[in-house]
């Protein structure tokens, strides 16, 4: 089954053509968002609405076919961020200024960790992002 090009652009005009995990615009990275599913097709998720989000490649790349990860503070095994049943500012918050992404919830910190949200790469970017007033988003 492959998720038509009407879904896709629900998807992405829902998610403000933002990566739903990092917050990242994509008019700002020149980079189409993918689909992302939620529950990966190999663990049994569908191509319905409910399980797909808008990533950057970057999260769709890390987060892979993970479901969970550590949470780094607690050592405990914790489900992934779930962009459609966990809210974002529930979870995360800007810190150093907009270049980091801080989980303030053990779901929020195995996120950040498992899909390396605070590479340099990303970091170093949001930087530059953050001079020319793009960056952090004004609604998450």
């Amino acid at each position: 089954m492959s998720i038509s090009e009407g879904l896709r652009q629900q998807v992405i005009a829902a998610s403000s053509y933002r990566c739903e995990y990092c917050q990242t615009p994509s008019q700002v990275t020149g980079t189409p968002l993918v689909m992302e599913h939620i529950l990966p097709r190999s663990l049994g998720g569908t191509d319905e609405c409910g399980n797909l989000a808008a990533a950057c490649y970057r999260c769709n790349e890390f987060k892979g076919a993970k479901t969970e990860a550590l949470d780094p503070e607690t050592q405990q095994l914790v489900p992934l961020f779930n962009p459609r049943t966990d809210d974002w500012p529930g979870n995360f918050r800007w810190s150093n200024g907009g270049t980091h992404i801080t989980g303030i919830t053990p779901r929020g910190r195995a996120t950040v960790v498992a899909l390396r949200l605070n590479n340099d790469n990303i970091v170093s970017a949001r930087s530059i992002w953050i001079e020319f007033g793009w960056h952090p988003p004004t609604q998450t």
